[in-house]
């Protein structure tokens, strides 16, 4: 039967290296925080109960966790004190007996079985577990020393032996810690060291001691990778950017160039949807079976439909749906909008608070005036609706179903079904007007004096 367990995640470091005014577990990766990140694991490891220690004064990383993860509970660590100090920031949800793993807000790459494997190393009997990785540089890194399959010491490189620095097995730095066990070798780390700081390692040796049982699992080097500043934070970017874009690809979608797509954690791509070079997606994006993403387009908060064709060099902002075969073309902006099936909005546009029908064509440099300076109002265009060129539609106004718009008209009341409207200037002509002008100014360019 599974066991219960809570979820200690160390989120209170200052992250002095990352030179920001934002705590460093709130930099994103994929358009999630770190933390999100972890907590997205743990929630899909089947973890029960979550705990997060912040830092003192870090109400934004606490809100961040609650908005993440509600119902976590959230603990402050007043001193930073080493990790195990940290752990026991949190002692008022230790002290039921739930088993515990430990992670860490900055190390955002750890996935959901990995979490799970240590979960199922102590319902297998270990009383702690710690993930190990080989490094292909291991300078640093503390060591894992296994005898007999018992993971027996976490020995950092200052105090390795020359034969334990030639072990690549390495510390991931995530543990788990039997529930019945847990609390006891928590509260016995001590700090005989140069800082004076609690190190989470030491439970290792304690459970040693103690005649208790400790174990290694081994995952991948990139899924502890840790993150202390800009370059690791790219460096985790460019891991997690290539998780999603195999994912999609292996899903049936077709990444022409896929190292210049950047996804977001929860872009969701249908099967033979094609996507070419140079394009980004914010969160909250959702495409259909079908449509095809031209290049340098950049996407966020969006639904397309089956079929839907975007961009090259399209914009579309949070809000925008596209129903089936819509066509969203090159320099097109588009903003909380519908854009219903078959409709056409092929190139230098902007469609903002805007609902467009069925089959309606949108000619090239058409804008709906949204915004009057101090509210957002919406315009409507019906299905069928033909808008010539170089249009402004000033909302609020309603364009009734086939009715057209001459190209060049400023639209400022609403259009009855099936009707023309044009509102411009009239257009006049005077014959020769522009031969005698030409003929006047070179006359007086003439007269004057050559410098």
């Amino acid at each position: 039967m599974p066991r219960p367990t809570l979820a200690v995640i160390l989120a209170a470091g200052e992250g002095t290296r990352m030179k920001s005014a934002r705590p460093k577990v709130l930099h994103e990766i994929a358009g999630r925080s770190m933390l999100g990140h972890v907590l997205a694991s743990v929630t899909e490891a089947g973890i029960d109960e979550i705990a997060v220690v912040i830092g003192p004064g870090r109400e934004d990383v606490a809100i961040a966790a609650r908005k993440a993860a509600p119902g976590c509970l959230v603990f402050t660590q007043a001193e930073r004190r080493g990790t195990g100090h940290a752990v026991l920031a949190a002692r008022e949800a230790l002290v039921d007996g739930k088993d515990i793993i430990v992670l860490y807000a900055d190390t955002p790459l750890v996935q959901p079985d990995s979490i799970r494997r240590l979960k199922e190393a102590l319902q297998r009997g270990a009383d702690v577990a710690v993930l190990g990785f080989h490094a292909a540089d291991p300078t640093g890194y503390g060591r894992l020393v296994v005898e007999d399959g018992a993971l027996t010491a976490i020995v950092e490189e200052k105090d390795a032996s020359p034969a334990q620095k030639a072990v690549d097995f390495c510390n991931g730095g995530l543990m788990a810690l039997r529930g019945e066990e847990g609390l006891s070798i928590l509260d016995t780390i001590g700090n005989d060291n140069a800082p004076g700081e609690f190190y989470l390692t030491e439970a290792v040796v304690i459970a040693r001691d103690r005649g208790l049982r400790a174990v290694a699992e081994t995952i991948d080097e990139e899924e502890v990778h840790g993150v202390n500043d800009r370059a690791q934070l790219a460096a985790a970017e460019a891991i997690m950017q290539g998780r999603l874009r195999r994912a999609a690809m292996k899903a049936g979608v077709t990444l022409i160039a896929p190292e210049t797509v950047f996804l977001s954690h929860d872009t969701r791509i249908g099967s033979d949807v094609v996507v070419e070079p140079n394009c980004w997606f914010g969160p909250g994006v959702a495409i259909e079976a079908g449509a095809v993403i031209h290049g340098f387009s950049h996407i966020e908060g969006a639904t397309i439909a089956a079929g839907a064709s975007v961009g090259p060099f399209a914009r579309l902002r949070p809000g925008t749906e596209l129903g089936e075969d819509v066509k969203v073309g090159n320099f097109v902006e588009v903003k909380a909008a519908l854009v219903e099936r078959g409709a056409k909005i092929s190139h230098l546009s902007y469609i903002g608070d805007a609902r467009v029908g069925a089959e309606a064509n949108i000619g090239a440099g058409t804008i709906t005036c949204n915004y009057d300076g101090f509210l957002k109002h919406v315009t409507t265009i019906g299905a069928g609706v033909f808008v010539g060129s170089n249009s402004a539609l000033v909302a609020p106004v309603t364009i009734g179903d086939n009715a057209n718009i001459g190209a060049g008209s400023v639209i400022t009341r609403d259009v009855a079904p099936d009707a023309l409207a044009i509102a411009r200037g009239r257009q006049t002509e005077v014959a020769g007007w522009a031969k005698a002008y030409r003929a006047r100014k070179a006359a007086e360019k003439a007269a004057r004096p050559k410098k």
